[in-house]
């Protein structure tokens, strides 16, 4: 009986409210990911921080977030979405990033993105689209 009430303790102690807010925080919001898969600027907008940093093949820079959702949609608008798969994610402090593959009708893409907590929202700071030279 002691070692149970012992083991009960334990456990108690080592899956304390952080530990379940580290778990939590490794998840990339659903509505990003499915923008990307849909080729949705609008949307991924949504989850933008007002400036972001901006690598997308030809261009770099941090644009406004306006200025980022229309260089998007044009992206968007060359090259058709058909899926996007997040292939890693992770966080550390109060950031999260992820890694995933966008497929379009032309190529495919190495997609990252990165977030931030601003007050109590996660908001992208980065995005980085890239040929995908390894398919």
């Amino acid at each position: 009986m002691r070692f149970i009430i012992s083991t009960a303790i334990i456990l108690l102690a080592i899956c304390t409210p952080e530990t379940f807010s580290q778990e939590d925080q490794a998840k990339i919001p659903a509505g990003i990911s499915l923008a990307f898969k849909t080729g949705n600027a609008a949307e991924l907008a949504k989850y933008m921080n007002s400036t972001v940093e901006l690598l997308l093949l030809d261009k770099e820079d941090f644009y406004k977030k306006v200025v980022a959702e229309t260089i998007l949609k044009d992206f968007f608008s060359q090259h058709q979405a058909k899926d996007f798969i997040i292939r890693h994610q992770g966080a550390r402090n109060d950031a999260q990033y992820a890694i995933g593959n966008l497929s379009t009708e032309k190529d495919n893409f190495r997609v990252y993105f990165l977030l931030k907590k601003v007050g109590n929202n996660l908001l992208i700071h980065q995005i980085r689209i890239e040929a995908d030279n390894a398919q």
